[in-house]
């Protein structure tokens, strides 16, 4: 499953763990795992600067591929990023090291109401710090959709997808939705009023049953392919990440194809995600590894990689360093109301996360 990245500038992040990894023979290191394309663009540079330590840096694609790695044990990394959702499968299997308060000065930084968010996944936040964090929602063309639906289209509500007469007028013009069992089935799950990491077989019965219905309608499911598709107009609607509504919206201006792209973060409710900072138990350069973890906890250093990126941080002292732009962009920073209404996706035990699979495939197939 590929996760809510954004695509952006894909040599950057080759050239530049080439360039780390050749210019840290001699110099204090710290290895770093974290997702491709997401760092800023002198960050690490900057890094090795302000602390003499050189950054070694390598990137994965996938939560799979991430778990993979260090389940297996002796990664040799220090410090990765980890998604909140991965956060209790490495707690269980004492994959991480708990963080020491004492060793983070800049922990003081951090959101409490985003800390309080993650804590459902990391009880009491021993062993994560956000690092950057992001929403699932509706993407969605907005001439289309209001040729489709009318001026009065549901835009800011779920009922805009899982409503079945909205949904065939939209089918002329193109739906995607997420290759994601584990974030689609919860937010039909919460539509529905139901628990959206529940555990009961009959509520998923009920998400199957609405989704079945839905899926003559629903063009494909796929988790990347849906950004240049919404960018190029070939779809009008994508139930995905924020940062791949953004990617797309972002396209379609520089390419000026006249497409005008929009995020809608449903009023009913969403999921919240976080991409966390956690030290490996078995990290061969610990202290290194907290000195990273801490620098990136800096307010003026987390900033302009929010800019970069657009994806917001969990530093609300860095807040006002964010381009104005950029934090006053409700796509990007929710607004306090819309914050309320977020929940946290948690893993589901094995034999519900079974029913689900199952769910899903029935889903995909439409039988």
């Amino acid at each position: 499953m590929l996760r809510h990245r954004s695509y952006l500038n894909l040599g950057f992040g080759a050239c530049l763990s080439a360039w780390l990894s050749t210019a840290a023979a001699d110099a204090p290191t710290v290895h770093v795992y974290n997702w491709y394309d997401y760092i800023g663009q002198t960050t690490l540079a900057d890094f090795k600067r302000d602390t003499g330590i050189m950054p070694v840096y390598d990137t994965f694609d996938s939560a799979e591929m991430l778990e993979g790695k260090l389940l297996t044990g002796g990664s040799g990394y220090d410090v990765v990023v980890a998604s909140n959702f991965s956060l209790p499968t490495l707690i269980q299997a004492g994959v991480l090291e708990p963080l020491d308060p004492s060793r983070l000065p800049n922990f003081k930084h951090m959101d409490q109401d985003l800390l309080a968010k993650l804590a459902v996944n990391d009880p009491g936040n021993r062993y994560a710090v956000p690092y950057l964090w992001g929403t699932n929602g509706i993407g969605y063309n907005v001439d289309k959709v209001r040729a489709a639906l009318g001026d009065q289209a549901p835009v800011n509500s779920w009922d805009l997808l899982f409503k079945e007469e909205n949904l065939a007028k939209l089918s002329q013009c193109g739906v995607a939705m997420l290759d994601s069992p584990s974030e689609v089935l919860p937010i039909v799950l919460h539509y529905l009023g139901l628990p959206p990491n529940s555990t009961n077989p009959d509520d998923y019965k009920k998400a199957e049953a609405l989704l079945l219905k839905l899926r003559p309608h629903i063009a494909y499911f796929n988790s990347s392919k849906f950004i240049s598709d919404l960018a190029n107009g070939n779809i009008c609607v994508a139930l995905g990440w924020s940062g791949g509504m953004l990617e797309a919206r972002t396209n379609a201006e520089q390419a000026a194809n006249g497409v005008k792209i929009e995020y809608s973060l449903p009023t009913e409710g969403a999921p919240v995600w976080f991409d966390t900072l956690v030290l490996l138990k078995q990290s061969p350069h610990p202290d290194q590894g907290l000195a990273f973890i801490d620098y990136l906890m800096r307010p003026e250093v987390i900033a302009p990689i929010s800019d970069f990126l657009r994806y917001p941080n969990g530093n609300r002292n860095a807040t006002p360093m964010v381009a104005e732009a950029t934090r006053n962009d409700p796509s990007v920073y929710p607004p306090a109301e819309a914050m309320a209404r977020l929940f946290t996706l948690e893993p589901l035990p094995k034999k519900a996360e079974r029913v689900r699979t199952r769910v899903w495939s029935k889903v995909k197939s439409g039988q």
